[in-house]
């Protein structure tokens, strides 16, 4: 497998960070220059911004202005130079959790966050874009069992039904790109289903 953008998406307990490390592992075996990074972070101007999204009280339109200013500086200073050096980028999160969280968890209007995406992006997408989707009730119990709630974790039930839904809809909108993956089942299935979608994107890129 080539130079590829694959993002990991889902709500917070999901299980998504679980598996990049050990598909990054799996991919530079087998030869692949891999690059490993996060939203909103992976840079250190970026992860300060994500101190301040995780945990600063400000309204859903500062919340999405800054989570793209964070990916833009992101864009600019570590994945578009990592493809360029035909490095696969595994991401923890991209431009779907933006529509899923700020869009329909927040009800941010949709027409704004596809401008600053066309503005910030500038037509970089996911060649493949995993989404970890399991039940909202058992991500919160997975998330109480491992951390203290940010900002964004400590939001109740509905409003991870309605990033759920959010991400639904993106899957259904891009359906070629965007793989559910089924987290509630063991590690290993759950591997299986990665394995699975990384067959398919080489067939349909071949």
């Amino acid at each position: 497998m080539t130079r590829r953008f694959i993002t990991f998406e889902g709500i917070d307990g999901a299980g998504k960070s679980t598996h990049i490390a050990p598909l990054a592992e799996r991919l530079q075996a087998a030869g692949q220059l891999v690059v490993c990074t996060r939203e909103p972070g992976g840079t250190p101007l970026a992860e300060t911004l994500r101190e301040l999204l995780l945990h600063a009280p400000m309204d859903g339109v500062a919340e999405t202005l800054l989570v793209f200013a964070a990916r833009r500086v992101h864009i600019e200073r570590v994945i578009a130079p990592a493809l360029e050096r035909g490095a696969t980028v595994l991401c923890d999160r991209f431009s779907d959790a933006t529509f899923a969280y700020q869009g329909a968890g927040r009800g941010q209007d949709e027409r704004m966050l596809q401008a600053l995406e066309g503005w910030v992006q500038e037509g970089l997408r996911p060649d493949l874009t995993l989404w970890f989707d399991v039940e909202p009730a058992l991500a919160a119990s997975r998330r109480a069992a491992a951390r203290a709630a940010d900002r964004f974790e400590a939001e109740d039930l509905a409003f991870f039904e309605r990033v759920r839904a959010g991400y639904l809809a993106r899957m259904r909108a891009a359906p070629e790109r965007i793989v559910r993956i089924d987290s509630a089942r063991d590690k290993g299935e759950v591997q299986a289903q990665i394995d699975a979608a990384l067959a398919a994107l080489e067939a349909r890129l071949r």
